[in-house]
Parts: structure tokens; sequence; C-alpha cells
């Protein structure tokens, strides 16, 4: 089994600091949280960025800065900006951050409900766009799955040549209006995904842990941070991004495995350096 890898989402779109005081919002708080995520074992940073105020944006600027300055704290950190953005932006305004041909991003595979009221858009034309441009500037997809639908997207488009193998997956699991976090739909997830391919397991706030314990054990890899659950246990608030990560070492560590250095989770996830 490979060394698990661990993802942080330090702040992501949604959550505020009303929410918990600790999410960053400025390039230098993302910075220090990214740091934070790092030190304690995390090897990709998945990327949203904010204005100061905390509002959500794609801006090809603000993600050169927060990533300049995050490479300056973690030189050698991967880091996966999303294209996901936030509800509501356009296609090319979502596509900001890979016109600076990070190792990876985020591609989202379908439309799904996201809590009561909005529903996250993306249509097969949409993705089709943003994988192309994916491709045309050599940066990774990582598959972002809300539903078993997403995954079947994706093994189309890579039956059309638009993705290529070894494909990379991320199951976000526990999203109210997708699917639920539970052992049996991670299971059938797993087993739709095709032979060779690499997953990763996100699970939404209270499912956090529970599904990081089971990708862990299962040889799957594990995204935390506060994009996804902003509490350490039920009931505490979470300090910082790095102590999410270091219940996720603590858990993997609990089974018997050790956690992927950047080094080792380029070669698992076939990822060259673009800093060598």
């Amino acid at each position: 089994m490979d060394k698990l890898i661990i993802t942080a989402s330090i702040c992501g779109a949604e959550v505020t600091k009303e929410h918990n005081p600790n999410v960053p919002y400025t390039i230098e708080e993302i910075a220090n949280e990214a740091k934070r995520s790092y030190d304690a074992g995390a090897s990709i940073i998945h990327l949203h960025v904010r204005e100061d105020d905390g509002t959500p944006t794609q801006s090809y600027e603000r993600f050169r800065a927060c990533i300049m300055a995050i490479k300056e704290k973690c030189p050698d950190v991967i880091i996966e900006p999303s294209t996901g953005g936030a509800v509501g932006m356009s296609n090319d305004e979502r596509l900001g951050p890979v016109f600076l041909k990070p190792e990876i991003a985020s591609l989202d595979c379908g439309t799904c409900n996201f809590g009561k009221d909005d529903i996250f858009v993306n249509t097969e034309s949409t993705i089709r766009y943003f994988a192309k441009k994916m491709v045309e500037f050599n940066v990774k997809p990582e598959i972002e799955v809300f539903d078993k639908g997403m995954i079947d997207t994706a093994i189309r488009l890579y039956k059309e040549k638009v993705l290529k193998v070894p494909l990379q997956f991320n199951f976000v699991m526990g999203v109210r209006g997708a699917i639920d976090a539970s052992l049996m739909n991670l299971a059938f997830m797993e087993a739709s995904i095709p032979e060779g391919s690499v997953y990763t397991v996100t699970g939404i706030g209270r499912h956090q842990f529970t599904m990081a314990a089971m990708a862990a054990a299962a040889g799957g890899h594990v995204r935390v941070g506060f994009e996804d659950n902003i509490y350490l246990a039920k009931g505490v608030i979470a300090k910082s991004n790095g102590e999410l990560v270091e219940k996720a070492v603590r858990i993997s560590r609990e089974i018997g495995r050790e956690i992927a250095s950047p080094k080792e989770a380029r070669e698992i996830l076939h990822l060259k350096h673009k800093g060598e």
C-alpha cells in the first residue's frame, strides 16, 4: 500500500470567519495556514483564494500572489488550485488559475445541489472545456466527483481521449444534495473507477475524520481542512488547518500507514515538480 497523501483544503469559497475566526482570507493568512498544514504532514494544498474581506475570487493575480507566498514558506509543497470557484462564477472566471500552469488543478465532473438553495453547475460542455485547457497547459486534473454518475462522465471522457490515465479522483462525500458519506458508498465509488486510478476521500463536516479513517485503511488518500470542516472534534473549533492535518496523521499512523512527503506524493500521482 502506498504512503498516505494528505491534502489540506485550507479556506474554500463558502466558509467564513463567522463560522471559524481562523479561516484565512489575506495572502499572509493563506500562506501561514498552508505552512501549518505542510508542517503537520500535508503534501498538497488545495487552494481557493479570497480578497482581504473574504470575498471569493478566481483572479489570476490573486492566485499568483498566494502561490508565490506559499512557495516561499514551503517550496516543495504541491499546490492544487480550484477551478470550482464559487457558486455563480462564469466558466472563464473559474479557469483563471489554470493559466498559471500549476502541476495539478481540480476538475469538477458534474452538476449537483449544494445545500438548500444553491446549485453547483458543471455541464458536460463546461467539463470538456476545462479538461482541454488543462491538457493544453500540462496541468493534471484531479477529478472531483460528488456522485457516482460523475465517475461515469470522467470515464467517458477518458475513452474519448479527453482525459489521460492514470486518472486521479477526489470523492467528495456528505454534501447535502449529493452522495452520502458511508462505508457502503465509499466501496461503491472505489469499485467504479478504472484499475490503476488513484483516489482521495473528502468527508464533509462531521464526516471528515470517519471518512479519512476509512480511506486510509482502504488504500485511498485523504483531504481535510477548513473548506470542508471547521471542527477538530464535536463542538471543538479547530485553531488551524494544521490541527486537522495532525489528526489525520494520527489516524493513519494508528493503522500502520505512513505519510507521503511531497516528493513521494508526486511519484504516486505521476507528477513532475515544475520547479525541477
